[in-house]
């Protein structure tokens, strides 16, 4: 099926107690890996790009790929820009197609972060792309991107949601980009808190390495996309790396990315489980 937007996908899932899983992709055989995984588990999915991704291959690249990819898909499949800098790299994802779009102000003041989420949806609105906007900082760092902590207020939230219109909202609740070096200490208490005062979806960037009873605890709470990205990383290239080492003469990309493919696949799977998605395309 052709490629959708996050809109229905989400509001299903807060209407459902589950979440949507958004897998980051950063080559073909990563965007083949998520909609076959999908498609195994009969669930929806987002693929999602980062800056740092859209520099090593543009997002008409991206686009292509999954694009072609879906169109044989049985699941719904959106593409997204995940932690997009500014209006300008928004503006190219969305004439590129996607149909789902982030911009993230949350290193700036609460005033400046309206504004520019504000000129994104104004942007994406009348081609019917939803925008996630960023409130309270995820610290880490994924690609190029640095954060530092922050947690979501309550009340800013509400001013955030009703000033921009975004259609989904990053929080910030204690989790990190990267690997965690020590299991970090979530306020999911704030998660409830949240839900109680903003009436749109929820989304929690950070979820690679956090215990599975954490993120589900999360997800009852009511997070409704939950982001994974480094965990994929770091299966690719230990299923490419084991590969070439127990086959060194091997001169075929193919194979290793073959392997490579099938592992990020299996962990995808594994994901998607947990967010409680499955059957749910």
């Amino acid at each position: 099926m052709p490629l959708t937007t996050s809109l229905n996908m989400l509001a299903r899932a807060r209407e459902g107690r589950y979440a949507v899983g958004a897998f980051n992709a950063e080559n073909m055989e990563m965007v083949q890996a998520i909609i076959s995984a999908a498609e195994r588990l009969e669930a929806p999915v987002m693929i999602q790009t980062t800056p740092g991704t859209l520099r090593y291959a543009s997002p008409e690249m991206f686009f292509a790929m999954t694009s072609v990819e879906a169109k044989g898909a049985r699941v719904p499949v959106a593409i997204h820009l995940d932690h997009g800098e500014d209006l300008a790299m928004a503006a190219r994802a969305l004439r590129a197609g996607y149909t789902s779009i982030m911009i993230d102000g949350s290193k700036k003041a609460l005033g400046e972060n309206i504004a520019i989420t504000r000129e994104v949806v104004m942007m994406c609105e009348p081609c019917g792309v939803p925008v996630e906007g960023e409130l309270g900082r995820v610290g880490g760092k994924e690609d190029d991107l640095e954060g530092g902590e922050g947690y979501t207020d309550p009340g800013e939230a509400v001013e955030f949601v009703e000033r921009t219109g975004v259609r989904s909202l990053a929080v910030g609740v204690g989790t990190a980009h990267g690997v965690y070096a020590v299991e970090p200490a979530l306020n999911v208490e704030l998660i409830s808190a949240l839900r109680g005062r903003i009436d749109i979806p929820m989304v929690l960037h950070g979820a690679s390495g956090l215990r599975d009873d954490v993120v589900r605890d999360c997800v009852a709470r009511g997070i409704c996309k939950v982001n994974f990205a480094t965990e994929l990383r770091v299966a690719f290239t230990k299923a490419a790396s084991t590969y070439m080492s127990e086959s060194p003469k091997a001169l075929d990309p193919k194979k290793f990315g073959a392997a490579a493919r099938d592992a990020v696949a299996d962990l995808v799977a594994e994901k998607i489980r947990l967010c409680g998605c499955e059957g749910r395309g």
